[in-house]
């Protein structure tokens, strides 16, 4: 059997729909849309499963708190 746990097919099931809404929101900067707001989404589903996407979360949050204080 390819899936032996539960754990598993729950990591797989996050990956394929954070890496989805990632793709969607990465298509959406060059389409219209709001790719500022999809983008985050599909990193924060990534980041509950991967430590790379966790800390990808973090550096953006970062910014995006320089931005904000800079106004």
């Amino acid at each position: 059997m390819i899936i032996k746990t539960l754990k598993q097919l729950k990591r797989i099931i996050i990956a394929v729909v954070g890496t989805t809404i990632l793709i969607i929101g990465i298509a959406l900067i060059v389409l219209p849309g709001p790719a500022f707001i999809v983008i985050p989404v599909g990193l924060s589903i990534l980041a509950t499963e991967f430590i790379w996407a966790k800390r990808l979360m973090e550096k953006f949050k970062e910014k995006l708190s320089k931005i904000i204080t800079k106004k």
